[in-house]
């Protein structure tokens, strides 16, 4: 595919996500960046807003095989990686592969699940393989997770360790929509749902070429450093315990890069950053206990890090 080719198919996969998501082009944007990064979206919402539609409807848009699993305190290890079973015919074991073996993973609810069962996504969201028995199985490419979660204090909901945070590349929230988008979704689900009819715009094949596009869009020197800038003003801040890990940061250059390339450049610019420096690193901070007699939220810390770190004057910004 050309550029060009590139850019109208990102543009009318935005434009058929927002016929069924409506009123949240800013987080569905976010969404696509952090698949075109090679990301996982971890999406923290009340029940009912359209968490689990955005996945279904993204998974369908861009033709990847789904696989859905409902965290409960039952599930176990297993059904997410697969397991063995003894084949008495053969006398072998042979693999059951387990719900991520699949492009895109909706882990609904993970926050409602035991840290055991948590944890068994770890190596496939970092590495994208499972190892079940000493045996390592590839799980099929692209791959993406997307988590949905309840906010922690609703019933039967724990909070997710950081080493499973650090593991999505964003954060995003959906909100209620507001009135005319509200209006909207009631009148056009009288009849059918917009997601029934819903049909591939970017196949598995073109969002790897994608994937592989985003990865060449170019970092000058300065906006490195003022990434690295900005990691280390989390480090620093008096009111974090834990700021952005290397992981973090380089999350935030792939982010960044995907927000360029949805843009139509292929370099970044500081705004490129500033737009996506929220989403990636406020759910990876772990903030001092006197920010919150102050009412200071992650958010707020990370615009104020923003507001103070010089931004590099960059030609094309």
């Amino acid at each position: 595919m050309r550029g060009t080719e590139m850019t109208d198919k990102i543009r009318v996969l935005q434009e058929q996500l927002g016929t069924i998501i409506k009123g949240k082009k800013e987080v569905t944007d976010k969404i696509i960046m952090a698949v075109l990064a090679k990301g996982h979206v971890l999406l923290e919402d009340v029940p009912g807003v359209g968490k689990t539609t955005t996945a279904l409807a993204l998974s369908r848009l861009m033709g990847m095989d789904f696989q859905r699993i409902q965290f409960t305190p039952d599930v176990v290890p297993s059904d997410v990686t697969g397991f063995t079973m003894y084949q008495k015919e053969t006398g072998t074991f042979v693999y059951r592969p387990g719900a991520v073996m699949c492009n895109f993973l909706l882990a609904d609810e993970i926050n409602r699940t035991s840290s055991k069962t948590q944890a068994a996504l770890l190596e496939v969201m970092e590495e994208g393989r499972v190892t079940v028995d000493g045996e390592t199985h590839e799980v099929p490419k692209p791959f993406v997770v997307l988590a949905t979660e309840n906010p922690v204090g609703s019933s039967g909901t724990q909070m997710l360790p950081e080493s499973q945070l650090d593991r999505f590349m964003v954060s995003l929230s959906m909100g209620y929509p507001d009135h005319e988008s509200l209006v909207e979704i009631l009148r056009d689900r009288q009849d059918t749902n917009p997601l029934d009819h819903a049909e591939t715009v970017v196949h598995k094949e073109e969002l790897l070429k994608l994937q592989e596009q985003v990865q060449k869009v170019y970092m000058d020197d300065r906006i490195l450093s003022y990434v690295a800038d900005l990691a280390e003003a989390t480090r620093a801040h008096a009111l974090i315990t834990l700021g952005l890990s290397p992981r973090g940061t380089l999350a935030l250059c792939r982010m960044s890069k995907a927000a360029a390339f949805v843009d139509g450049r292929d370099y970044v610019v500081p705004d490129d950053i500033r737009k996506v420096f929220g989403d990636v690193a406020g759910h990876r901070m772990v903030l001092e206990s006197r920010a919150r007699y102050e009412d200071r939220s992650a958010r707020d810390i990370l615009d104020e890090i923003l507001d103070t770190v010089p931004v590099p004057k960059v030609e094309g910004a």
